[in-house]
C-alpha cells in the first residue's frame, strides 16, 4: 500500500497581524512571514493557452496523445477553440481521448472564484464521460469530476462549481478530461471547448454535500484493516435552476469518528483505520455545512487470511496475489451499466491485500493489456470467503473467456468456460479453494474472468485472494 504525501501551502493569519497592531506593538514584520503571491487569473484558455507555460498537456494512459489541437476554424463568438477528437475504440494509439491541463510552474490562487465554466458543443449529441479541475498527477488532492456531461451540436456554457474555494491556494490541476465512444458504438467525434476560465459568478445556490449517497450505509471490517471511504459528492443549485452533482475528493470534506479509539479517519483524506474490535459512526461536513449520510463500521476482531500459495513461480501466472508477481490488470471491478450493481469495498491487512465485492450481482476481471496466454497452464486457482451466513439459494457460476486471435472482446473469435458452483462447498466464515481445470480449445489470449449470481442466488458480499493460472 502507497503512501500519499499531501504538500500544504502555507496561510498567514492577517486577523493575527492585525491583533498585534490594536494592541499598540511596535515590532517589525519578520523575514520569515510568506505572503501569497500565486498567479490569481483565471483564464485557461481564450483563443490559446494562458498562463500554462510551454508544458502543460499531459494524456492518460491508454489514451490518443494527439487527440486534442488548437482548432483556429471554430470558436465560440471567437477565431480559435480547443478541439478534440475522440478516436474510434479501436484506433491502435489509443482507444479514447484523455489528459490533464497542469500550469507549468507555481499553482494559481483561486480562492476568489466560484465555479470553472465553458463554452462547449460537439459534432453529435453526446454525453463527455468525466471532466472537471483538480488532478495534477502529483496528489490530486482537489480534484472534481462531473460525470457524463451532455453536448449538444450548438454551443452551451457549462459551469462546475468549486466545492471550497478556500483551499485552492496554489492549485496546477486547471482541467481534465476523459471521453470514450461507450454511448456511441465504438464510433469516434469530435467536441470543442472555448472560453474556459475560474469565475466568480455568485449565482451557485447552497452546496448539500453527501456520504454514500446521503444514506446510512455499514461496513463490516477487521482489526488491522486500512480502507478508503466511497468518494462524496457535493450538489450545487445553478442560476439557471438546474441542480448538478459533483465527484469531489475527500480533501474537500472533514471527517469524524463516534470512536476514534475503534476506527481512526484521517481528516480530509478518506482514510480509515480499524484499531480494534467495536463499532464506530463516520461523519463529515464541507465547507462547514453537515453532509447527509453516515457510514457505521464494524470492526469484527482479528481477520483470518487466506492459505499462503506454496506452488512453484514459474508455474504460476498470477492475476490477484501478494506471494507472486501479478500481471497488469486493467480492473477488478468492471462495470457494465446499467446491470451490474457490485461494488467493491477491498481492504489491506498488514501487507495482505483483499478483494471484498458488495452488492453482488456479476462483477468481472479484466486483464486484456497484455491478455493471458496460459496455453502451458492447466488449471486456474481461487480463494474464496463468504463472511456471515452462506445463502440457502446460492448458486455461483465463474466464466474464462479468451479473446481469441485479434486480442480484442467481441471481435467475433471470442471463447468462453463456464464452471458452476453450487451451495454445498461453502462453509460460512472459511476461506475455500476453487480450482478448476482450463478447458478452452484456445487459451492464449484469456483476458476476463467473471463471476455473477445465476438462478436469483441472493450472495451479496464475499472475498477472493490468490487468483492465478498454474501447472503442476
Amino acid at each position: 500500500m502507497k503512501d500519499i504525501k499531501f504538500i500544504y501551502s502555507k496561510i498567514i493569519l492577517l486577523s493575527g497581524l492585525l491583533f498585534l497592531v490594536t494592541m499598540g506593538c511596535e515590532r517589525e514584520i519578520s523575514n520569515e512571514v510568506e505572503f501569497a503571491t500565486n498567479d490569481s487569473s483565471g483564464e485557461i484558455f481564450t483563443d490559446s493557452p494562458i498562463g500554462l507555460g510551454s508544458d502543460f498537456y499531459f494524456p492518460f494512459g491508454g489514451s490518443k496523445a494527439t487527440a486534442w489541437t488548437v482548432d483556429e476554424s471554430e470558436g465560440y463568438e471567437s477565431e480559435a477553440s480547443m478541439r478534440f477528437d475522440v478516436p474510434n475504440a479501436n484506433d491502435p494509439e489509443g482507444s479514447y481521448a484523455g489528459a490533464i491541463f497542469r500550469v507549468d510552474g507555481a499553482g494559481r490562487n483561486l480562492t476568489e472564484y466560484d465555479a470553472l465554466t465553458f463554452w462547449a458543443k460537439a459534432s453529435q449529441g453526446v454525453s463527455i464521460g468525466s471532466i472537471g479541475f483538480g488532478i495534477d498527477f502529483e496528489a490530486d488532492k482537489y480534484q472534481v469530476t462531473k460525470s457524463e456531461l451532455s453536448l449538444s451540436t450548438n454551443w452551451v456554457k457549462y459551469t462546475i462549481p468549486i466545492p471550497d474555494a478556500s483551499k485552492l491556494i496554489e492549485e496546477r490541476g486547471m482541467f481534465w478530461y476523459s471521453a470514450g465512444t461507450q454511448n456511441t458504438g465504438g464510433n469516434g467525434y469530435t467536441f470543442w471547448i472555448d472560453d474556459l476560465q475560474f469565475e466568480k459568478l455568485g449565482t451557485i445556490g447552497q452546496p448539500l454535500p453527501k456520504l454514500y449517497d446521503g444514506k446510512n450505509a455499514e461496513m463490516q471490517t477487521f482489526v488491522g484493516t486500512d480502507g478508503v471511504l466511497d468518494l462524496p459528492t457535493v450538489t450545487f443549485n445553478l442560476g439557471s435552476g438546474q441542480n448538478t452533482t459533483l465527484l469531489v475528493a475527500h480533501s474537500y470534506f472533514d471527517y469524524m469518528s463516534s470512536e476514534p479509539s475503534v476506527v481512526n479517519v484521517t481528516k480530509e483524506a478518506g482514510l480509515s483505520e480499524a484499531l480494534k474490535s467495536g463499532q464506530a459512526v463516520i461523519t463529515a461536513s464541507s465547507a462547514g455545512v453537515q453532509a447527509e449520510g453516515t457510514l457505521t463500521i464494524s470492526v469484527l476482531g482479528d481477520f483470518n487470511f487466506a492459505p499462503t500459495p506454496t506452488r512453484d513461480p514459474n508455474n504460476v501466472i498470477s492475476i490477484f496475489s501478494d506471494v507472486y508477481n501479478n500481471v497488469p490488470v486493467d480492473f477488478f471491478n468492471g462495470f457494465w451499466q446499467p446491470y451490474q450493481t457490485t461494488e467493491s469495498a477491498d481492504f489491506e491487512i498488514n501487507g495482505d491485500n483483499v478483494l471484498n465485492y458488495t452488492n453482488f450481482n456479476f462483477v468481472g476481471n479484466q486483464f486484456a493489456n497484455p491478455t493471458v496466454d496460459a496455453t502451458e497452464k492447466s488449471n486456474i486457482h481461487i480463494n474464496m470467503f463468504i463472511p456471515g451466513e452462506v445463502p440457502g439459494d446460492m448458486d455461483f457460476l465463474i466464466t474464462l473467456l479468451d479473446f481469441g486471435a485479434d486480442g480484442v472482446e467481441g471481435g467475433g473469435d471470442d471463447t468462453r468456460e463456464q464452471v458452476f458452483f453450487n451451495k454445498s462447498i461453502w462453509v460460512a466464515n472459511t476461506w475455500i479453494t476453487l480450482d478448476f481445470p482450463i478447458t478452452l480449445t484456445n487459451k492464449n489470449a484469456i483476458g476476463l474472468i467473471i463471476y455473477e449470481n445465476i438462478n436469483f442466488s441472493s450472495l451479496t458480499n464475499f472475498y477472493l485472494d490468490n487468483i492465478y493460472f498454474y501447472s503442476e
